[in-house]
């Protein structure tokens, strides 16, 4: 805060801590300084859609999950084997949007080779325990889903009807999204620099989202709409209780179940 202010400043270990010293002349401001800021950010509401999770446990989930990616990998096998998997499941633009919705979500726990697998694997591991430590087990794991399968629909409204595209890349996407706008909604109005948390976001989505072969517009639109989605839950703060916590995890896993129960259940390929 003195930096920003243009205030000189050291510091010096204590017995007791860390002292900050500024010079006699520089005293009034610094305190004013510190004070101001003290005051402003007291008034920031932080989100509290739930109690906070603890480190270990939200690691483990993040590991979790992506290791469920690898291991039904290892079930649907890589695009190139044209599976029933990729026939029923893939996110086909116009199949999504006539009558199929529910490969928007089938199409996140689907990939086309080793490599994209693991990519999205260690993305999900290292988004994952943030994301749930800001809305909750569940809370986060809903909102990350939503994100994503959301994403894919918007994405295939602006699609050609032929585009074909999978991979838990749009979820991954939805996640930063939604960790700027946790950060953003507690931090925002009081730094002068909020604009850093979206330019951070956009050059994620460059560097990350945007090489040849990925679908670089559904990895935009599951960062706008994750961040979109992180506001809307952030704004309510009500915390939810651990069992209902635990009760949308169990509703995330059903959803995708449900989904591929449906897209297996097609006798519609994604060719027809």
């Amino acid at each position: 805060m003195l930096t920003a202010a243009g205030i000189p400043h050291w510091l010096q270990s204590t017995e007791s801590g860390v002292t900050v010293l500024v010079a006699d002349t520089d005293a009034d401001k610094a305190r004013e300084a510190l004070d101001a800021y003290d005051e402003e950010t007291r008034s920031i509401p932080i989100p509290a859609v739930t109690a906070a999770v603890a480190t270990d446990t939200a690691w483990i989930i993040g590991f979790a999950l992506g290791a469920a990616l690898l291991g039904f990998f290892a079930v649907t096998g890589p695009a190139a084997s044209d599976s029933r998997w990729f026939e029923h499941g893939a996110a086909a633009a116009g199949l999504m949007l006539h009558g199929e919705p529910w490969r928007a979500a089938t199409a996140l726990t689907l990939h086309v080779d080793m490599m994209h697998v693991v990519s999205n694997a260690i993305a999900m591991a290292l988004l994952v325990p943030p994301v749930v430590q800001g809305f909750g087990v569940g809370g986060g794991l809903c909102l990350m889903l939503a994100g994503g399968a959301i994403a894919n629909l918007i994405a295939a409204a602006l699609q050609a009807p032929e585009h074909v595209a999978v991979g838990a890349s749009t979820a991954t996407f939805a996640a930063i999204g939604i960790l700027s706008a946790i950060q953003l909604s507690a931090t925002g109005r009081a730094s002068r620099k909020w604009w850093i948390v979206p330019a951070a976001a956009l050059l994620l989505l460059t560097m990350l989202g945007t090489s040849r072969t990925a679908d670089a517009l559904a990895h935009a639109v599951g960062l706008v709409t994750g961040g979109v989605l992180g506001f809307a839950v952030a704004v309510v703060r009500r915390p939810l209780a651990e069992p209902l916590q635990w009760a949308l995890v169990v509703v995330t896993a059903l959803v995708i179940v449900a989904c591929w129960h449906f897209a297996l259940s097609s006798d519609k390929p994604h060719g027809a």
